[in-house]
């Protein structure tokens, strides 16, 4: 293993002093383990809450700021943060309008998202709405759920939910675009190599020179099959294709399509991909709105990509295109 990192163990708790150093817009609570915009909670402002594991980075700390989130708490790597992070964070940006949480869909994650919402409410009276992310069409149960992985779409999540908080909607209208949001994307990913969790210093999984995992999950599980590497234009189909079957989409929808690095591969590889899924788009008639090429829910050091599809209207574009000022997505200020 070879890694830029101190003491393993102090992992977390160093990248997010890189945080403070690197974004003073931003403020740290060390102790929680949680990245809050400076300015929050904004009065009459729905807070907006996400986190979990780290080694997905940008997700979710990345995503903090104007017109996202207000808040993100980091987990150990891979494990979900505690409920008594995710209560002091959630009592943090609530300023009298509630807070959301995004939470994807993994069994810890739910878990304790579940109880700091109610510990938030018995000892504060923080009204909280959950909306859990299930994207991944891969496999409909996997080692670490119960149903559907949440994925790519809590990144398109989090930015039409936050423009939403930030043009003042209510709680209960911003967890409807986050709900939207999460119904109308899909989600597949595939995996060329494994990653490696520094705890632990050796491969999560072990997979061949010519091999591909196909609908692997953000922490190495396994998807629908091992196959033979292929090439992009049929790697592209291979992630595409159960896509479009499983809204389904069809002819005419207008959709967000991000192509997305699972940490080692690199933007030239993505844009090779990016134009293949865009001709299988094309030739099904549906058109790309809008896009997102890049590392922004990663595996640590997994080679490999996913692709995800958010079916938009008007309302989510115009959201999609509001303002947003965060550390890894920033257009329009």
């Amino acid at each position: 293993m070879k890694k830029l990192i101190n003491d393993p163990a102090d992992l977390v708790g160093d990248a997010l002093s890189g945080i403070a150093a690197a974004h003073p817009e931003l403020r740290v609570d060390h102790e929680n383990k949680t990245v809050l915009r400076a300015e929050a909670p904004r009065p009459g402002k729905v807070g907006l809450l996400s986190g979990g594991g780290s080694g997905h980075e940008p997700m979710h700390a990345g995503f903090v700021g104007l017109g996202m989130l207000d808040a993100a708490c980091a987990g150990e790597v891979f494990t979900s943060p505690v409920p008594d992070q995710i209560v002091a964070a959630t009592t943090a940006v609530d300023a009298g309008a509630g807070v959301l949480h995004i939470v994807k869909n993994y069994t810890g994650d739910v878990m304790n998202f579940e109880m700091a919402a109610e510990l938030a409410d018995l000892e504060s009276g923080t009204q909280v709405a959950a909306v859990v992310v299930n994207d991944d069409v891969a496999v409909q149960d996997s080692l670490f759920t119960a149903g559907r992985r949440g994925v790519g779409a809590t990144v398109i999540a989090e930015k039409l939910a936050g423009a939403a908080a930030e043009a003042g909607r209510s709680l209960a209208e911003v967890a409807e675009v986050a709900r939207t949001a999460n119904a109308h994307s899909r989600s597949m990913g595939v995996a060329l190599t494994s990653c490696t969790v520094p705890a632990a210093g050796h491969p999560t999984f072990e997979i061949g020179e010519n091999e591909m995992e196909v609908g692997v999950g953000i922490h190495g599980e396994p998807g629908r099959r091992r196959t033979e590497l292929v090439s992009a234009r049929e790697a592209a189909a291979i992630l595409v294709e159960p896509i479009l079957a499983d809204l389904p989409y069809e002819k005419g929808d207008a959709v967000i399509c991000f192509v997305n690095s699972l940490g080692a591969t690199p933007l030239l590889e993505l844009y090779v991909m990016y134009n293949e899924v865009a001709k299988i788009l094309d030739a099904h008639g549906v058109e790309i709105a809008r896009n997102l090429v890049g590392p922004y829910i990663t595996s640590l050091d997994m080679a490999g990509c996913s692709v995800t599809l958010t079916k938009v209207d008007n309302d989510l574009l115009n959201l999609w295109d509001a303002p947003v000022r965060t550390p890894a997505l920033r257009w329009g200020v």
